[in-house]
């Protein structure tokens, strides 16, 4: 049985379950060996949980003995200090380290949000499937207040994420930009995008594109293409044909051996 301070010193993961950036800190813990608690919420009940644990109003939030991190970035440079220098995901050299950076600075500010508010509007279209996943391992009452107070949480990820009419046109654009961008880094014949070891910019890359690729493999159940609308599906069809996307599922694939 823990002790009262073993069970102080394990981590807590305040998370929304199919959150991009809250995989992005679960592959982190994950490959580094740290233990950690992940606590659930639904969209809404995330900000106060994640104000509750000494964050701001998104998720990720890691709790540590040191104090609170706030930011799917931050948590990662967290990680690394505790990481052997072989496995880490910031390369020493500050060159090299600046390039890692500033990649994920790009995928963090651009295809995340993008590709994020692109599903959200798809998967909106299809509450009861929208519902079946967005829920796994939160709090009874929370999954029940999202089936029931689904209008009302609808509007305020619409609201909180802009969504407006005809704005998923433009964010498909923009998301298949980032794709195109991430391939024409690869088209020299690299293995990971930022030379020949895997960074924290392809474990970035790699889960912010889960948002339109879908991987079968992730930290929660995600929906697959036959499970969907016939035009989510064929989105993430799409997505997952772009050499850039088959790249973001073989890092999926492969994630236990990176």
């Amino acid at each position: 049985m823990a002790t009262r301070d073993t069970a102080l010193r394990v981590l807590r993961l305040i998370t929304i379950p199919i959150s991009h950036y809250c995989e992005k800190a679960r592959w982190a813990l994950a490959r580094a060996g740290i233990e950690y608690r992940e606590e659930r919420h639904v969209q809404g009940v995330h900000r106060i949980a994640a104000r509750r644990a000494g964050g701001g109003t998104t998720v990720p939030v890691l709790v540590t003995p040191q104090g609170t991190i706030g930011e799917s970035q931050q948590i990662l440079e967290w990680v690394d200090e505790r990481t052997a220098p072989e496995r880490r995901l910031f390369p020493e050299q500050p060159q090299a380290r600046a390039e890692v950076e500033r990649l994920c600075r790009r995928f963090d500010d651009v295809l995340g949000p993008r590709g994020r508010r692109l599903m959200y509007v798809h998967m909106m279209r299809d509450r009861p499937l929208a519902l079946r996943f967005n829920n796994e391992g939160v709090p009874a009452w929370e999954a029940r207040a999202a089936r029931w107070g689904w209008p009302a949480m609808r509007g305020l990820i619409g609201r909180v994420l802009g969504i407006v009419p005809g704005v998923e046109r433009e964010d498909e654009a923009v998301a298949w930009g980032e794709l195109d961008f991430a391939a024409d880094l690869l088209a020299d014949g690299r293995p990971f995008l930022s030379g020949e070891r895997f960074t924290a910019a392809d474990l970035t890359f790699a889960s912010l594109s889960a948002a339109i690729v879908v991987p079968p493999i992730y930290g929660v159940a995600l929906p697959q293409p036959k499970e969907m609308r016939a035009e989510t599906a064929a989105l993430v069809e799409r997505a997952r044909a772009h050499p850039a996307g088959g790249y973001a599922l073989s890092l999926f694939a492969r994630r236990e051996a990176l």
